[in-house]
């Protein structure tokens, strides 16, 4: 929590536009209905079973795509406006194409390594993962943002687009009566649709829409297209309650398949640009009460259940001044007397202001009254 801290506004915005793009392109890949073949008719639970099946057999060496990405999460937030010395204010903010939006590329190697290339007006964005470090170079603030996951996560989140381990290694594909009973489960908890068949980037697909069944969340629901043959992951996109369109969304079309030169994933930064190492502190606990003071470590603390959840961060403010500059350009509303800066997105609220040494954070993916009355009641 503590880089969280220390990362001005546009900063801390273009690290979590590049952790939703990242996040996004692992599991979105190809997006662009065309006239293409579908696949057949099938329960959900047979669909995903068939495609398992045929993923085994499957020799995908690589993938390349042209994608579009869309993101309307921060339309609204009045970022612009905060273009401050610094770089504090949403200025260099609203020229990243992670959070604007963009048309690029893609490519996925069989190991697993990636590469996502965003287009500008003021430069590319690149992020590539090589198998050990994500980095991203922004163009528009001459930036690169490294970031290396401990040991554990490296090798869960390396299985590439087609298993390596010979068959006897594999894991046994489930049975559909085991999915079924799994979609069962999940239906406890969220409204799972079908299978709907259909066809994405000129290859037949299956599209699930999965939605929160309880409500007090802007999180409307998820979608994700699947290739009905490989198991290929073809688009997926993030929808908010208040809107019939999605959020974000990664779509790419003209897939080819095929091996990728290594010499792809090498990028070259510019030799002035700033460089910075992203770090996460451990320690902290969700579910603590007592409150912050000098020498302690931020607590955290959650109100509701669910997706309706409201966290709220409570450290030992150090610099208000520069806390302030680094908020620059976002609305402003009073929590019992206090100044504070308020965050609105499609998906959540983010709300911060100081009060007798201590600075608050509070957020959730719910509206911005919700996060004001948790606030009052700090």
């Amino acid at each position: 929590m503590n880089i969280l801290r220390r990362l001005s506004l546009s900063r801390l915005l273009l690290l979590c536009g590049l952790v939703v793009a990242i996040g996004v392109s692992a599991t979105a890949i190809a997006s662009a209905v065309d006239s293409g073949p579908t696949p057949p008719a099938k329960p959900l639970a047979q669909a995903v079973h068939d495609t398992l099946a045929g993923a085994q057999g499957s020799h995908i060496e690589g993938l390349s795509a042209n994608i579009q990405l869309t993101d309307h999460l921060l339309e609204g937030a009045s970022l612009a406006s905060g273009g401050g010395a610094g770089g504090g204010g949403g200025g260099g903010l609203t020229s990243s194409p992670l959070v604007t939006g963009a048309s690029g590329r893609l490519w996925v190697a069989k190991d697993g390594r990636v590469r996502l290339e965003l287009q500008s007006g003021k430069g590319d964005t690149q992020i590539v993962y090589d198998g050990h470090t994500v980095t991203l170079y922004d163009a528009a603030t001459n930036t690169v943002y490294r970031y290396t996951p401990p040991a554990g996560e490296q090798d869960a989140s390396k299985p590439g687009l087609t298993p390596d381990a010979p068959a006897s290694q594999r894991h046994e594909i489930p049975s559909v009566a085991k999915i079924e009973e799994a979609l069962t489960h999940a239906n406890k908890h969220a409204d799972v649709s079908g299978a709907t068949a259909t066809d994405v980037a000129g290859q037949p697909a299956y599209t699930v829409r999965v939605s929160p069944k309880e409500g007090g969340s802007l999180l409307g629901g998820a979608e994700l297209s699947w290739d009905a043959n490989n198991g290929v992951p073809l688009r997926a996109a993030i929808y908010s309650s208040t809107s019939s369109s999605p959020v974000i969304e990664l779509a790419a079309s003209e897939v080819s398949f095929g091996p990728i030169e290594s010499s792809v994933f090498a990028i070259t930064p510019p030799a002035n640009a700033k460089v910075q190492e992203i770090t996460f502190s451990e320690g902290h606990h969700e579910g603590a009460s007592k409150k912050a003071g000098a020498g302690e470590k931020p607590t955290v603390t959650t109100h509701g259940h669910g997706l309706g959840t409201i966290a709220v961060l409570e450290s030992k403010s150090k610099s208000a001044t520069s806390a302030s500059k680094s908020l620059e350009g976002l609305p402003k509303v009073t929590i019992n007397g206090s100044s504070a800066s308020e965050l609105r997105t499609e998906l959540g609220t983010l709300l911060t202001f100081e009060r007798s040494g201590v600075r608050y954070l509070v957020g959730g993916a719910v509206s911005p009254a919700a996060v004001e009355a948790v606030a009052r009641g700090l």
